[in-house]
């Protein structure tokens, strides 16, 4: 039976039986929280991505406290633990190695568990770089849609940017640094030039960037620059209606199953042409 308790209570000591999402700062240590610090230092464990982040974090502020590893790696081991825990009344604090737990981590399936089994699941909100990067992008913000990091098969990846592709709002991607200009290039083939991207690095960091306006200019730009930092990506939203589906792609698969179907190279592009207002070179060349 669950017991009413006051937000207040709750941000002065951790209750017993409880997992506490914790948000730690992205990049600048200054922007944690009074209650998320004080959740760190008397919840019984703390459940860490990277015990060396959270480790900063307990030395910049001077406390310590019992930590445990929980990654991709082995957080299917250690749910059934964590959750025993729970059950004998001891609180628990999930934090990621840095912004939100349960964003493109393993926490989501620790939330999902917790919640099944009867206990709390409370977030003590901190920074997150999806949404850092959203407000100072000055793209459309009311409305977005979050992709994190894209599938690496190629099927699942190319459904993906396709939907982007036609989306109407704005999509929020996150990329390693050596994987950026490749991401950049396939954003130039199915979103076009014309759309408005921009890309945030080291957010809140001393080296803050924030860069470009259109996949040309941010691929001139890595083309002369070392990739460093975790990168967050914003796409514009098509605003295009009429031609939303019009794209190198989605053209070339198109002219593929015409000419799978029996119409020659030549009789396809004229056609496909024809019904995009484009030139038959530019048909031909996608085959």
């Amino acid at each position: 039976m669950k017991t009413k308790r006051s937000l207040s209570h709750r941000s002065i000591e951790p209750e017993n039986g409880v997992l506490y999402l914790v948000g730690t700062p992205i990049g600048n240590l200054s922007d944690i929280s009074q209650r998320a610090l004080n959740i760190l230092e008397k919840v019984f464990l703390i459940a860490c991505e990277d015990t060396r982040q959270t480790k900063k974090i307990m030395k910049t502020y001077k406390f310590s406290n019992k930590m445990e590893s929980f990654n991709s790696h082995n957080s299917f081991k250690k749910i059934p633990k964590l959750i025993e825990l729970l059950e004998g009344g001891k609180s628990i604090a999930l934090v990621s190695d840095a912004g939100m737990p349960g964003i493109c981590d393993p926490g989501e399936e620790l939330v999902r568990r917790t919640i099944l089994t009867g206990h709390e699941a409370i977030c003590i909100p901190g920074p997150c770089a999806a949404i850092t990067a959203l407000v100072s992008s000055g793209l459309p913000s009311s409305k977005f849609i979050f992709e994190g990091f894209l599938p690496k098969k190629k099927i699942e990846r190319e459904k993906i940017l396709l939907e982007i592709s036609k989306s109407e709002k704005t999509t929020i991607i996150y990329e390693s640094p050596h994987k950026i200009n490749k991401l950049l290039k396939e954003l130039r083939e199915y979103c076009g030039v014309t759309r408005r991207i921009r890309v945030a690095r080291e957010l809140t960091k001393k080296f803050e960037e924030h860069i470009g306006q259109n996949a040309d200019e941010l691929i001139a730009f890595f083309n002369n620059y070392d990739p460093k930092g975790e990168f967050t990506i914003l796409i514009e939203g098509n605003s295009n209606k009429k031609n939303s589906t019009i794209n190198n792609v989605m053209l070339r698969e198109e002219l593929h199953e015409l000419v799978s179907l029996g119409l020659t190279l030549s009789s396809a592009s004229k056609y496909l042409a024809k019904k995009n207002n484009l030139s038959k070179r530019e048909i031909y060349n996608l085959y």
